[in-house]
């Protein structure tokens, strides 16, 4: 690589190089959260969303092309993509990458003109783009690579320090953009965590000793003693799954990202210790299995296979135990566990239902809020919520789960919402349709609104405009000291949000849960819902439902355990 150019592998370890230092920032941008709340969204969702993509780029290796590499950074990401600030990520990638998919080399004009179509790209994503935010950092960081390709920059060093210095610019400016930020005395944390990705991509081009590998999704084991390395040679005998198989499809067809995870869920059906990579016109698959013929079946359907080798590990396992261990039990036991055939599970074969006509999804997050949900009908459960945003992934896994022709998903968090667009724009063998709702109370309300007998944009349309109707409130405590709309906060303070804001603050959980309320109710007000949290004791609960009562006597209270974390009550006004 010269100075004017960046080739395939280079690119590669800038990325690398870039989704570490964020992972390392991760907890400092989480802290930059205007709102100071224990659930430290927007570093962890960025992390999240570029070591998905990460995973798949590592997997590369140092024989990288320049296709290859972008398909594993737009697919990665895509699917990766948690929260508003990881999917908009994922869309700079996107953008990024389809500019500079067909070129050998990266000159300075080419990555202007990328960075111009991240930001295009990202803008598109979301439906009302707010300035002093990671896209406004974006958008000034491509700004200026545009005025210094059109000035004829050729010095790439000069052109990527230049570009990221001047985006560090733009992210101190994001405060007088928006006054929250101001307020909070913080910038904002998408764009910090922008700055993390573009920071730790320059230190790789500049060459420095960077520490480029990447942990598999089950993490990373400790060193044993020799000890333990025995003790669990002895345990792992008994090895669930005994073939590695190994091929590479040559593609018949277009393979695209709802195929290749419903290969990959396939996989995750009869083995483990997966790893499914697609480039333009091949997969390669590696899976451990009992039964490497399920595997290969599968595979056919979308190609030719080549490469195919399929390794006994109970085999192999034999021969390194009688290598490490001069014991004759320990052999013995080897040899009797290996003579014995494999216990191979067969799969369950259920008669597949037709499919109905509707069907729901919520995400949720609390044993009392799931069970709700269930019993008004919703088909399927997505774990997760204020501390963990669900995937593309998990969402479109979700869908491929719900037995209807049209499913409705109810995000039930903004921070979710992007997301779950995102998967909707990639499902293509049932109809998705989002109903915005932010907060769990809307998704409530939501689903008693559906009508079996209306048709889609009918439901649609009535689900949206009763979800206007519900005011949310939720009580949850600081973890830092903070100014936010005029209001002091201290760390430890209990804080009560609404649907635009802070509208209480103190150091009593029913007093500010009772003065969130206030804030909330009219004249028009029938309907306040209570829904206590896994830290609050049912009587607690109660007591706090009979002041309400007594302060609302016009009004039903209604009582219920939702056992979510973080807050203490979510309460709802109708």
């Amino acid at each position: 690589m010269s100075l004017e150019h960046i080739d395939a592998r280079m690119l590669s370890r800038m990325f690398l190089a870039g989704a570490k230092n964020l992972e390392s920032k991760k907890e400092w941008i989480n802290e930059l959260n205007v709102f100071p709340v224990p659930d430290g969204d927007t570093g962890t969702n960025m992390t999240m969303t570029i070591m998905s993509a990460a995973r798949e780029v590592s997997q590369l290796g140092d024989a990288v092309d320049m296709q290859g590499l972008c398909k594993a950074i737009s697919g990665g990401s895509l699917r990766g993509a948690r929260g508003n600030s990881g999917v908009i990520l994922s869309q700079l990638f996107r953008g990024f990458t389809r500019r500079i998919n067909e070129e050998e080399e990266l000159t300075i004009p080419v990555l202007a003109e990328a960075f111009e179509k991240a930001v295009e790209t990202a803008y598109k994503a979301v439906m009302k783009p707010k300035e002093g935010t990671i896209l406004t950092v974006a958008k000034g960081g491509a700004v200026k690579a545009k005025e210094l390709a059109e000035e004829g920059c050729t010095d790439m060093e000069r052109f990527l320090s230049t570009v990221i210095s001047h985006s560090e610019y733009v992210l101190s400016q994001t405060p007088e953009m928006l006054p929250v930020l101001k307020q909070a005395g913080v910038v904002d944390s998408g764009g910090q965590g922008l700055i993390a990705v573009l920071s730790g991509a320059f230190d790789a081009f500049l060459g420095k000793e960077l520490d480029l590998s990447v942990r598999p999704i089950g993490g990373q084991q400790a060193k044993m003693s020799p000890k333990e390395s025995q003790r669990q040679a002895e345990a792992q005998m008994e090895i669930k799954f005994g073939y590695c198989t190994e091929f590479i499809i040559m593609l018949n067809k277009a393979f695209n990202i709802k195929m290749e995870m419903d290969f990959k869920s396939y996989l995750e059906s009869i083995g483990d210790s997966i790893v499914c990579v697609a480039d333009d016109d091949v997969v390669k698959v590696h899976v451990h299995t009992n039964d490497p013929g399920l595997a290969i079946q599968k595979a056919l359907k979308y190609g030719a296979l080549s490469n195919l080798k399929i390794d006994n590990m109970r085999l192999e396992h034999q021969e390194k135990l009688f290598k490490m261990s001069g014991n004759a039990e320990v052999k013995a036991a080897a040899q009797e566990a290996v003579s014995k055939p494999p216990a191979i599970e067969e799969p369950v074969k259920a008669a597949q239902e037709p499919l109905k006509d509707f069907g729901f999804i919520a995400v949720s997050m609390g044993e009392g809020i799931n069970e709700i949900f269930r019993s008004l009908g919703v088909d399927y459960i997505i774990e997760g919520g204020q501390t963990m945003n669900p995937s593309t992934a998990d969402i479109l896994d979700a869908v491929d789960k719900v037995n209807a022709k049209t499913v409705f998903i109810l995000p039930n968090n903004k921070n979710i919402i992007l997301a779950a667009n995102q998967a909707a724009e990639l499902t293509t063998e049932k109809d998705l349709f989002v109903i915005p709702t932010k907060t769990i109370p809307q998704g409530i309300t939501a689903v008693i609104n559906f009508v079996p007998e209306l048709s889609v944009d009918e439901n649609e349309g009535n689900m949206i405009s009763e979800i206007g109707n519900v005011s949310t409130g939720q009580v949850t405590y600081a973890v830092r000291d903070t100014v936010i709309d005029d209001k002091e906060i201290k760390k430890g303070d209990f804080m009560g949000i609404g649907d635009d804001g802070i509208l209480a603050v103190g150091t009593d959980i029913s007093q500010v849960a009772g003065n969130t309320v206030a804030e909330m109710v009219t004249e028009e007000s029938e309907l306040i819902s209570i829904y206590y949290g896994s830290d609050v004791k049912g009587e607690e609960a109660e007591a706090f439902r009979n002041q309400m009562a007594q302060r609302y006597p016009d009004c039903d209270i209604e009582l219920q355990y939702g056992g979510q974390p973080i807050y203490y009550y979510v309460m709802s006004v109708e």
